[in-house]
């Protein structure tokens, strides 16, 4: 585990594939976010659950904000570690963040968060029940 990661998150590592890459090897910008997203299935499916769960009882965690800060580029078949943890938890929105860094170096190549809003299948803003709260992030 990263020195700069809280001690409840979760780390997933794999080498950046070729198709991720533009013409100069460099990962596209877009793919990062795609990681956010595997990374927070890991965090999920690491506490014993997955979004299919949540999704079973009646709610959906739509995503409300992405933010990445890009400080150095990942390049085709280095060895990535995406972290994820929970940041903020409140009644219906949460916030995961990220750090994405070269796992020989430990270089941090991306930081970033994405906000969720728990809804409804309808859309309508749903509270987060107790049950996920201590399940996504056990509380003081």
């Amino acid at each position: 585990m990263s020195q700069t990661s809280p001690p409840d998150a979760v780390e997933i590592s794999f080498h950046v594939r070729f198709a991720e890459t533009d013409q100069m090897g460099i990962v596209h910008h877009t793919n990062y976010i795609i990681w956010f997203e595997e990374s927070r299935s890991a965090y999920m499916r690491a506490r014993g659950t997955s979004y299919t769960a949540f999704a079973a009882d009646g709610l959906e965690l739509a995503v409300s904000k992405v933010q990445a800060r890009y400080l150095a580029p990942a390049r085709y078949d280095r060895l990535v570690t995406v972290c994820c943890w929970v940041e903020q938890m409140q009644s219906r929105k949460m916030r995961f963040s990220y750090r994405i860094y070269d796992t020989a170096s430990g270089q941090t190549l991306v930081t970033g968060f994405t906000d969720h809003i728990c809804i409804t299948p309808e859309g309508r803003v749903a509270r987060i029940p107790d049950k996920w709260r201590h399940r996504l992030k056990l509380e003081n």
